[in-house]
């Protein structure tokens, strides 16, 4: 597979609600999608970076510039026999990891279109439907939170999450587990606490949750095993894993007995399915996290999670939840049973809408090899 062009091109997409984390509050979302052209067909890939650095270092300008500047300079012209060959030859870029996700995962897509498979069929998965929980934002106050709960689960979610941060935790949780008795119920701190938090964080233990996500910093592991400890609640971490060796640290160190695998964080399939098979080995429970995506990245989500291993539900929940309209079709149902059903089409399994996708656009650019062509758009 020869690798002639890279295009990208950054939309502008407007969540249905606002969505508040302990890093901020978000509701426009700036996405770079990422159509790779072969010789063997095209593919798309997501940059799942935020606008800011809070989730990560990365950013949707960070993004586009290593793009530009770095990724198409190593890739673009160039034959690879697999993705794994793709992500190789981007190695010599430090960190990015988004970015470099993109160009991946766009690759896989290539190659399950150009085979006539799913892509889910071509990464491994083995499971035809997944469990699907939900991620609730920062609420003001606890009745609407508890009204969100109930909406929520009355779509059929397996799993609610709550974003937690200090001053809207223990209380709130403690309202969701006495009104919600027997729900599958985790919180989720994005890095808001510190080791010093410890006796605020070992009341959480009291509400049967299945995990509490990274409470502490966004690339720590020790300190998240001197936690775990501490706690008899599982610990989930996710910003801090960024690829196969911080999983077996933080496995090896006791810092969590749960982990979310977000493509994005991990550079994509490629090293995803090693940390996959490396919880699969160790018994230690995977799930796949969101980042806000577009249907592109949730389309890779959904495949992602059809592994083994992949146990605890996901992220991954309809399109409605975050868009009016998503630039995939069919948008992403949930059924009745809280479950996605995995796509039987080649590649993603989903179609893109091209012409939303042109609306949307606000700016595009394409790397040949040895140039680059530009064109830029305003919504």
């Amino acid at each position: 597979m020869k690798i002639e062009s890279i295009q990208a091109r950054e939309i502008a997409m407007r969540l249905s609600k606002p969505f508040e984390t302990s890093f901020g509050v978000t509701q426009d979302r700036r996405i770079i999608l990422v159509e790779l052209k072969t010789d063997e067909g095209i593919g798309w890939g997501e940059v799942t970076a935020g606008e800011g650095p809070f989730y990560n270092p990365e950013t949707t300008d960070t993004a586009w510039l290593i793009l530009r500047n770095f990724i198409a300079r190593l890739v673009v012209g160039n034959s690879f026999t697999d993705a794994a060959g793709v992500l190789h030859a981007m190695a010599p870029i430090r960190g990015h990891e988004m970015a470099k996700a993109a160009v991946e995962n766009a690759t896989w897509d290539v190659l399950a279109r150009h085979g006539g498979v799913p892509l889910h069929s071509l990464l491994g998965g083995t499971q035809r439907e997944i469990p699907c929980g939900v991620s609730l934002g920062i609420h003001s106050d606890i009745p609407s939170l508890l009204d969100k709960i109930g909406e929520e689960l009355s779509a059929s979610y397996k799993r609610i999450k709550l974003k937690i941060k200090p001053g809207k935790d223990v209380a709130f949780v403690e309202a969701a587990r006495r009104h919600y008795p027997d729900i599958a119920l985790t919180v989720d701190a994005n890095s808001a606490y510190t080791l010093q938090d410890v006796e605020l964080l070992k009341q959480l233990d009291g509400f049967n949750l299945t995990y509490i996500e990274q409470p502490l910093e966004w690339n720590e592991i020790y300190q998240h095993a001197a936690l775990q400890r501490q706690l008899s609640t599982a610990i989930c971490l996710d910003e801090c894993i960024h690829g196969l060796r911080d999983a077996q640290a933080a496995v090896e160190l006791e810092a969590c007995k749960v982990i979310n695998i977000k493509l994005g964080r991990v550079s994509g399939h490629t090293e995803a399915k090693r940390i996959q098979q490396y919880c699969l080995e160790h018994g230690i429970p995977v799930w796949c996290g969101g980042m806000l995506e577009s249907g592109v990245g949730r389309a890779h989500n959904i495949a992602m999670s059809s592994l083994p291993g992949f146990v605890l539900p996901g992220d991954v929940s309809a399109s409605k939840r975050y868009w009016k309209d998503d630039i995939i079709e069919p948008e992403v149902t949930v059924s009745s049973k809280g479950t996605i059903m995995m796509p039987d089409g080649p590649g993603l399994g989903f179609a893109l809408r091209h012409d939303l996708i042109e609306r949307l656009t606000v700016r595009k650019e394409e790397w040949l090899p040895r140039q680059a062509v530009s064109s830029y758009a305003t919504a």
